[in-house]
């Protein structure tokens, strides 16, 4: 069998068996932390661009968090973009790919379709995580060094959740990843450079692998070697000629993921980290004479912006992150905002910082994303963090209190405190939901009741 054919094998197997209550348990605090990412992601402009571009109309889908009707795939584009937006979407961490963005999103916009059970799209996103997070794996590091995984793989994900939820066969199925493989793209040049572009390559991810899975179903078929063939996505994208795929659902891949606990890169969480616990200790801002980052290579490629006045740059910068944190106390919404790119204090701390490849820490990447921050303070005196992981890695997980918090911190203040609390309470309670169309998403907007409708 091929690539495909295997793993649409794996995934039709799957539906005959029990879910595990772990599995389902992480699969709902996806969703939770999903939509913790895409309520505040969907005021972005770049969400708002693509909104206004598409002018969104009437349809079986819908759009988070206006609950405003819309067709199938521009629903999956919007929420998709909208969730990797505000740079507070999940993390596959070892295959350097964000699954929740766009998977979910397909997801979301075909359980709006078909009015699933709150089960099947559990198991849809069970299911593209796993998919997803294996060809990542597949395509390893050699893949990120020129395209962005979340744009690439993200329309395997998608195409497999959705195709979970049409409960295609094992061929169709293979078809529907077969097509995915031939629309996916997301160049990285487009978040290393000046760009507000980077959220719609989840946003794109997304509507393509629910066009890949809609057409499957109808008949289109794909080149059922397009993963390992000759001129294949593995050649293409990462010079892989196979696809060992060993451990599918040993554990699921959705067990497994990273929770954002900053609103910026992933690259720069370590060195957060690390600085938020010197601040702890009583290190202040206006005593430190120099900083210094050390981690791995790909975290300062990325993440290495010394000056930046954007969001989106700020978002992508040791040297701002780190000063936010250590000034801040923390690097969520506010950090970004104009008045916080502004700040003195930060400015001159960025200005004092310099940042280095670590051999050690980076010989240890992807596997453990690690930083050392050192401080020299006006006295002469050094202190320093080395962080190994990162808060919200699996070795270091928030817990469903810390999520329930990261989601009150963040959805609130875009939809009110009642709202939010009914939409919260529906998404925990995702397993026991008898149909999708009794997730009210807009009810709140004309100021009745909000999350489980009565209707």
């Amino acid at each position: 069998m091929t690539v495909v054919e295997q793993l649409a094998e794996f995934a039709v197997a799957q539906r005959a068996l029990p879910l595990g209550e772990d599995v389902r348990h992480a699969a709902v605090r996806a969703v939770v932390d999903w939509v913790s990412a895409t309520v505040p992601g969907s005021v972005t402009p770049a969400a708002r661009a693509l909104t206004e571009a598409l002018a969104p109309g009437p349809g079986p889908s819908r759009l988070i968090p206006s609950g405003q009707a819309t067709d199938v795939r521009t629903a999956a584009l919007l929420n998709g973009t909208a969730a990797h937006a505000a740079e507070l979407d999940d993390i596959y961490r070892d295959a350097l790919y964000h699954p929740g963005a766009p998977t979910i999103a397909a997801a979301f916009a075909v359980a709006d379709l078909l009015d699933a059970t709150g089960e099947d799209l559990l198991r849809a996103v069970i299911t593209g995580y796993e998919i997803g997070a294996r060809i990542a794996l597949a395509v390893g590091p050699a893949h990120y060094r020129h395209w962005h995984t979340t744009g690439t793989v993200g329309t395997f994900g998608a195409a497999a959740a959705v195709a979970e939820l049409l409960r295609l066969d094992a061929g169709r199925f293979a078809g529907a990843l077969a097509l995915a493989a031939t629309m996916a793209a997301g160049l990285q040049q487009t978040f290393r450079s000046p760009s507000t572009g980077k959220p719609l390559h989840a946003g794109h991810a997304a509507e393509a692998g629910v066009l890949a899975a809609l057409a499957a179903d109808k008949g289109l078929a794909g080149a059922l070697d397009v993963l390992e063939g000759p001129a294949g996505f593995g050649v293409a994208t990462a010079g892989v000629t196979d696809f060992p795929l060993t451990g599918l659902g040993d554990p699921f891949c959705v067990t497994a993921t990273t929770v954002k606990y900053h609103a910026c890169c992933g690259h720069t969480f370590a060195a957060i980290d690390g600085a938020i616990e010197l601040r702890a200790d009583g290190i202040r801002a206006q005593d430190i004479a120099a900083i210094e980052i050390e981690t791995y290579r790909t975290a300062i490629e990325v993440a290495g912006r010394a000056d930046p006045h954007e969001p989106g740059e700020a978002r992508f910068s040791l040297a701002y992150t780190v000063a936010a944190a250590l000034v801040l106390g923390s690097v969520r919404l506010h950090a970004f905002e104009p008045e916080a790119l502004r700040n003195p204090a930060i400015r001159n701390l960025m200005a004092r910082t310099t940042t280095r490849v670590d051999p050690e820490l980076d010989a240890i990447a992807p596997g453990r994303r690690a930083a050392r921050v050192r401080v020299t303070i006006r006295q002469g005196a050094t202190h320093e963090r080395l962080r190994l992981t990162r808060k919200g890695d699996p070795d270091d997980p928030l817990n469903d209190q810390e999520l329930r918090d990261k989601f009150d911190e963040l959805v609130p203040p875009f939809l009110g405190r009642s709202r939010a609390e009914a939409i919260a309470s529906a998404l925990w309670n995702l397993p026991s939901l008898a149909r999708m169309s009794a997730l009210d998403w807009a009810a709140g907007i004309a100021g009745s009741p909000v999350g489980l409708s009565t209707q």
